[in-house]
């Protein structure tokens, strides 16, 4: 049986990330995909674009929920939340989903000001420096409380890697309907540095009491 290894990620100092809207190569396609963790500047304008292009889009409350239910399903791994509403799973947070983000802000605060805002190249800089990969984990327990003290770690093949930091979970808030059940979520932050952003992998949940949770979460699939 292989050993399993532990990378321990170094206590990453916070980017501060200032994100001040103002006036704001191509060869053969590669057969492997993944995580874009090299973004040049034209590929992230390009991914500003886009995001800004589908909040355009929206005309309506409804529409712009669509919007935003899209952008997160593609960055979703584990259960489907409408097919399994109690379902663990995790929303990965990478660099090109905060450069759609801010093109979706970009549109939204280019109608509220009636002007064209676009994000400077230095704070697009800032995005493509983020050292670390921000990822969600969405749980479901008994009581309110039954998130406190959870962890995580994604296991690669034989390593099994640690975040740099992990937040405090949630109290848990009640799911609708006559089930005693309870919604909780965290968010840890795992260095690029330290994983393959184009392999299979599980993210493992860890509770106090001995209990796992073991979340598929297939970075290949993930931009």
């Amino acid at each position: 049986m292989d050993s399993i290894h532990i990378i321990s990620g170094k206590r990453l100092s916070v980017l501060a990330l200032v994100f001040v809207l103002v006036g704001i190569g191509s060869g053969m396609p590669s057969l492997v995909y993944g995580i874009d963790v090299n973004l040049t500047m034209e590929e992230a304008k390009k991914a500003l674009a886009h995001g800004r292009e589908s909040m355009e889009k929206a005309n309506d409350v409804k529409d712009v929920a669509m919007v935003m239910k899209d952008a997160e399903q593609a960055i979703r791994v584990g259960a489907d939340p409408e097919k399994n509403p109690c379902g663990p799973h995790a929303i990965l947070r990478t660099r090109r989903y905060w450069l759609e983000y801010f093109g979706r802000r970009e549109a939204v605060e280019s109608k509220r000001q009636k002007r064209d805002i676009h994000m400077p190249d230095a704070n697009i800089q800032k995005i493509l420096e983020m050292p670390y990969l921000e990822v969600e984990i969405r749980l479901c327990g008994g009581e309110e409380f039954f998130a406190e003290g959870v962890s995580v770690a994604l296991q690669q093949g034989s390593d099994m890697i640690r975040p740099v930091d992990v937040g405090p979970a949630e109290r848990g808030r009640k799911n609708p309907g006559s089930t005693a059940s309870y919604r909780s979520r965290f968010t840890a932050r795992f260095a690029y540095a330290d994983l393959d952003s184009t392999q299979a992998s599980t993210l493992i949940v860890f509770y106090p009491d001995g209990t796992l949770i073991n979340i598929p979460a297939d970075l290949s699939k993930i931009r």
